[in-house]
C-alpha cells in the first residue's frame, strides 16, 4: 500500500495538498479578477504580459518556461493577445522556425493599467496571514515554483529569497556598550599586594 493512502479518504479534501492548493489558487485569481474588472486583463493576460515586458523577443517556448502557463493554454492567450494589439510577434533572429513576442505599446498600457489590480490581489492573500507566517509563506512558495522550474529529474534551481512584504519601519535601539575597568598594570597590581 502506499505510504499515506486512504489520508485523503479518512479526512476529506481537507487532507488533500493538491486540493488545497487548487482552492488557495481559486482564491488569488478571483481576488484578482475581482481587482481588475470584468473588462480589464486576467491574471493569467496580466502575467503573459508581464513575463514579455521583462525580456523582449521571449519565444512561446520562453514564455512557458517563465509563466508556468501550459504550452496548449499559452498558444491560446498569445493568439488572443496579438489580435487585441497588446502583443507584437516577429521572426526569431536565432532560431527561424521559431516566433518572438513583444509588448506593443497597448500592451505596456494594459500592463501598467493591470500592476494595481495584481498587487491588490496579492496584498488581499496575504492579509490573511500574520506577517510572520507571510514571510514563511513566500518562502514556501518561492520553493515550490523553484522546484517546478528545476528540469524533469533535475535538482532545483538555487533557491532565491522571495520579495518581503512591505513592514512598518521600526527603530531598533542601539546597544549601548559600557566600557570595561581598566587593569591595573602588573606590577602596580603586585605592588599593591
Amino acid at each position: 500500500m502506499a505510504k499515506g493512502k486512504g489520508k485523503i479518504v479518512r479526512e476529506g479534501l481537507g487532507g488533500s495538498v493538491t486540493h488545497l492548493l487548487h482552492r488557495a489558487l481559486q482564491l488569488a485569481l478571483d481576488y484578482h479578477a475581482e481587482a481588475a474588472g470584468p473588462a480589464s486583463l486576467t491574471q493569467r493576460q496580466f502575467t503573459v504580459l508581464a513575463a514579455a515586458a521583462g525580456a523582449d523577443g521571449l519565444t512561446q517556448n520562453d514564455l512557458v518556461r517563465a509563466t508556468g502557463i501550459d504550452r496548449s493554454t499559452l498558444a491560446d492567450l498569445v493568439a488572443r493577445m496579438l489580435s487585441k494589439g497588446l502583443l507584437l510577434r516577429e521572426r526569431s533572429a536565432t532560431d527561424a522556425r521559431a516566433n518572438t513576442v513583444r509588448l506593443s505599446e497597448a500592451g505596456r498600457a494594459a500592463l501598467d493599467a493591470g500592476a494595481g489590480a495584481a498587487a491588490e490581489a496579492d496584498e488581499k492573500v496575504l492579509a490573511l496571514m500574520s506577517p510572520k507566517k507571510r514571510d514563511t509563506f513566500l518562502k514556501i512558495l518561492a520553493g515550490l515554483a523553484a522546484e517546478a522550474d528545476a528540469p524533469a529529474g533535475g535538482k532545483a534551481p538555487p533557491k532565491t529569497s522571495a520579495p518581503k512584504p512591505d513592514k512598518p519601519a521600526v527603530k531598533k535601539k542601539k546597544k549601548v556598550k559600557k566600557p570595561k575597568a581598566a587593569k591595573a598594570p602588573k606590577a602596580e597590581a603586585d605592588a599593591a599586594a
